[in-house]
């Protein structure tokens, strides 16, 4: 049953496109329910407060009833004071000749103090979700400043994935998407992510059974689902925003509510060396939910080929701790 007190969660990033699209759902009670009241608190860099007012009064403005406050800052220690959700959207995207390493420290600059301040602000039920990638080791630096925090109550966002396999998968059967479960990413949410057919189903049935086309499902769905969020960016412009908001809330949701039978969530979260993942990478794993706590399927099994994309990833998982040791607290 929902708390009639509020509940605070934190976005960062807030004016900007995931966090336009998101701030609105999140009012208007799709996160946490529709008897959940909340209280924004929106997080900018000083450069974007002025756009961030204009966000604040179109949310006036739509005089949502289960928002109960709204908090806009530029200061860490006010953002999260308090904050029960910590969304942290905001990231610096990579531009033209930047390689991959530069970008994961120039992130870490934006995710170690964020760490510091969640761990020393936040509400002791605080639980942190990851977007603004790379997100797995965002989550990953945030975390490694925020230690006393549960390794259990950090994620980081591969549900836009799972989305995307869900809907390649079934356009191709031919079926609605709600047809479509047990549809898990593994690894990193980058070009290198296994979105797991073999384990999927459609109608109850497996997916390479319905789906009678090994080639198809070893090629162009798995590129498919790597590419898509660059795919997005040649077509419209920019990255995808309304379609990661909306991932947002599939998350939070798969986190506070008990997993159907048969089904799973997609989430990256820190591994304890399940399928043989190295210990303390944030990982992309099939996730059941009770609706109170949250664990990693157990006993699933993998064809050759999907050990190799598993391996590949971790192996690039590996190649960003790496990079970013200094960072790590």
């Amino acid at each position: 049953m929902a708390s009639t007190s509020p509940v605070h969660v934190t976005v960062t990033g807030a004016a900007g496109q995931i966090g336009y699209s998101l701030l609105f759902r999140i009012a208007s009670g799709q996160l946490l329910g529709p008897d959940q009241p909340i209280v924004l608190r929106l997080l900018e860099i000083e450069p974007a407060m002025q756009a961030l007012q204009g966000v604040v009064m179109e949310l006036d403005d739509c005089a949502f009833p289960l928002l109960a406050g709204i908090e806009a800052t530029s200061d860490l220690k006010v953002g999260f004071d308090g904050a029960s959700w910590a969304l942290l959207v905001g990231s610096v995207p990579r531009k033209a000749g930047m390689e991959r390493n530069d970008l994961l420290k120039v992130n870490g600059g934006i995710f170690r103090p964020q760490g510091e301040a969640i761990a020393a602000n936040a509400a002791s039920d605080i639980r942190v979700f990851v977007v603004g990638n790379p997100c797995n080791t965002n989550c990953l630096i945030a975390r490694s400043h925020a230690r006393e925090i549960p390794d259990d109550r950090w994620f980081a966002m591969t549900r836009l994935d799972q989305n995307r396999a869900a809907i390649q998968l079934a356009k191709r059967a031919g079926v609605p998407v709600s047809d479509v479960a047990n549809v898990a990413i593994w690894g990193n949410h980058s070009s290198t992510q296994f979105p797991d057919f073999e384990n999927a189903t459609i109608g109850g049935r497996p997916a390479p059974e319905v789906i009678d086309d090994q080639a198809w499902l070893q090629g162009e769905f798995i590129t498919t689902v790597q590419q898509r969020g660059a795919k997005i960016i040649e077509a419209r412009g920019a990255s995808s925003a309304a379609s990661a908001a909306n991932a947002v809330v599939d998350s939070v949701r798969s986190i506070v509510t008990p997993t159907a039978p048969g089904d799973c969530a997609s989430l990256a979260v820190i591994s304890h060396g399940e399928y043989g993942t190295p210990e303390g990478l944030v990982f992309g794993l099939p996730i059941r939910s009770t609706g109170g706590t949250c664990h990693v399927v157990e006993g699933i099994t993998h064809s050759d080929f999907a050990q190799q994309k598993i391996a590949a990833t971790t192996e690039e998982l590996e190649s960003e701790r790496a990079a970013v040791a200094d960072l790590l607290g």
